[in-house]
């Protein structure tokens, strides 16, 4: 598919202009910008702010930019203001943007498919040691983030990243985010199709293309051929699964309009089977579908999932196939359920060829420049110097002969990177949170952190799966409505009528295997300090009250409110 012109009135057919201002939709004649992102978009391409980056911004410091690139076309290079330090949570929605902003940015590296080589990951970290104070998130979107990144410095890493094949182009923005893909891809020995050829000509094609940085909203990927459902495909705007079609072999089955956030919507399957070779054609169509019918309105329903709500699977995919792809999709099955829960690939695993993969678990994401360094080195002795990203914020390092698997195991455990984590440890998550988010409300990765500890120690013999998220703010980047136990961070009273940190709780939820959001139960707030207490008393009454084989989901669903509270 030949790239789509980024001109909006060339980048669709000719139809009859309509004077009502409608959702904004290109694709009916509506191109006046209805708000103030879409009209700082029309004035100049967000791509187009790398050049005063380096030119301008980068030499005469902070206070020389722009607010519209501030706080709008510089995340079109990764690059967002991290929160002024000091500011509680009670003043997140109060204060203007520019009370809130530091003049230091989070810096997000884009990492698609998770694919890393020791010489890029030695790179990250270095960058992390010199010029980010150490700071490396690896997020549950397979990427890295930085903080207390100085505009002065950013012109400097990314020619350190982009010698070495790494990039930050629309890591954030209203753009393709970041790929997610299988961290098993082409080494799995449970393969169902490799899909790193497809992933590798959607980069090649979207990338930095004008055609495609003016979107909506942003536009979240996801692509995999692995049976465990790797890459929560049911929450991306668009995603390719892996499955075998009866007649035509091994292919994708295509999945559109998931999404979180505030207004949480699932992805629909469309039925239509995508053979390899087509991967590519089929994601321009639908990333074209979102440029030039997506809701540009109001930024709140300007997600792919609004427009797929409105107009169903059906109509979608017959509009992706006449005025797209100008050809009929094949139709194929669902995705088989994966056999298990976990789909992180925590653990020791035999490749196809052989040798074994290793997957080991960081606290919540949070490790530092010195540690991925230290992995890099690792990987090296032991490894062929691959190394990727999940997105469960986990680690895995490939191409580990047998004889070398028991010593790097250690080497991972001497750095608090465990392969053999607890159920605690692998399944807890959390976002950015107050930190440094300008969004938060309450403090997660050390909360995070810390109640790994402490679960640890009240339930030491608790081994079933459980997934436990911690969100600052309700915006869900940690997906706190499909983790078993969810925590959307906000502000809560204490038993002394005070105002502190807490979390709503979300119940149950789940993907792949029964995928649902969680319960909400009926003004269920728990503070920060209470949080230990809470979970633990629920994991023991699900333990007491279980059914043989039952998941904490399964039992959430048909318990009482009392035993949930």
């Amino acid at each position: 598919m030949a790239a789509t012109p980024p001109n909006p009135a060339a980048a669709t057919p000719r139809r009859k202009v309509s004077r009502h201002r409608g959702e904004g939709q290109w694709a009916v004649g509506h191109f006046t910008p209805l708000n103030g992102n879409e009209q700082f978009k029309k004035d100049d391409d967000g791509l187009n702010v790398r050049t005063r980056i380096e030119t301008i911004y980068s030499k005469r410091g902070f206070d020389s930019i722009d607010p519209n690139d501030l706080r709008g076309r510089m995340r079109w290079w990764g690059l967002y203001t991290q929160r002024k330090p000091g500011i509680d949570g009670g003043k997140t929605a109060v204060l203007e943007p520019e009370e809130l902003d530091d003049r230091y940015f989070m810096m997000r590296v884009r990492i698609d498919g998770g694919r890393l080589t020791t010489q890029q990951l030695r790179v990250i970290g270095e960058i992390s040691q010199e010029f980010a104070r150490g700071t490396a998130d690896i997020t549950d979107r397979q990427n890295v983030q930085y903080h207390w990144i100085r505009i002065e410095d950013v012109p400097e890493i990314w020619n350190r990243l982009e010698a070495v094949g790494l990039s930050t182009v629309t890591a954030c923005g209203d753009t393709p985010r970041v790929m997610l893909g299988s961290p098993v891809a082409g080494i799995a020995e449970d393969e169902i199709i490799d899909a790193t050829p497809a992933l590798e000509e959607m980069k090649r094609r979207v990338l930095g293309n004008k055609a495609y940085s003016n979107l909506p909203r942003k536009f979240k990927t996801a692509i995999s051929g692995s049976p465990l459902l790797d890459v929560v495909h049911e929450i991306n705007d668009v995603a390719f699964v892996g499955v075998r079609h009866p007649e035509h072999g091994p292919g994708f089955d295509l999945w559109v309009g998931g999404g979180l956030s505030t207004n949480p919507k699932l992805g629909v399957r469309l039925g239509a089977w995508v053979p390899l070779e087509e991967v590519p054609d089929v994601y321009e169509g639908v990333l074209s579908i979102f440029r030039d019918y997506g809701y540009r309105r109001l930024r709140n329903r300007a997600r792919l999932k609004f427009l797929v709500a409105d107009w169903g699977a059906e109509k979608f995919r017959q509009v992706l196939e006449d005025e797209y792809l100008g050809r009929k999709l094949v139709d194929g099955p669902a995705p088989e359920q994966p056999v298990q829960q976990w789909r992180d690939h925590v653990g020791v695993h035999r490749q196809k060829d052989g040798r074994y993969y290793v997957g080991f678990a960081p606290r919540v994401g949070r490790v530092d420049g010195t540690t991925l360094t230290k992995i890099a080195e690792l990987a090296e002795a032991h490894g062929s110097g691959r190394v990727r990203t999940t997105v469960e914020q986990k680690m895995i390092i490939l191409d580990v002969e047998e004889s070398q698997v028991d010593s790097l195991v250690e080497g991972l455990e001497a750095l608090d990177l465990t392969a053999r984590p607890s159920s605690f440890r692998r399944g807890t998550m959390a976002c950015t949170g107050i930190e440094f988010c300008k969004l938060a409300i309450v403090e997660t990765k050390q909360r995070g952190s810390a109640l790994i500890d402490e679960l640890e120690r009240r339930l030491p013999d608790f081994d079933e799966p459980i997934t436990i998220n911690l969100n600052g703010c309700p915006n869900a980047c940690a997906r706190i409505q499909v983790a078993d136990i969810g925590l959307k961070g906000q502000l809560v009273l204490n038993d002394k009528g005070e105002q502190v940190e807490g979390f709503q709780v979300h119940l149950g939820g789940a993907l792949g295997l029964e995928a649902g959001f969680g319960r909400k139960v009926r003004g269920l707030k728990v503070t920060s300090e209470e949080l230990p207490d809470y979970i633990e008393r629920v994991l023991k009454r699900y333990q007491a009250e279980r059914e043989e084989g039952e998941r904490f989901a399964t039992w959430v669903a048909r318990a009482s409110e009392e035993a949930l509270s």
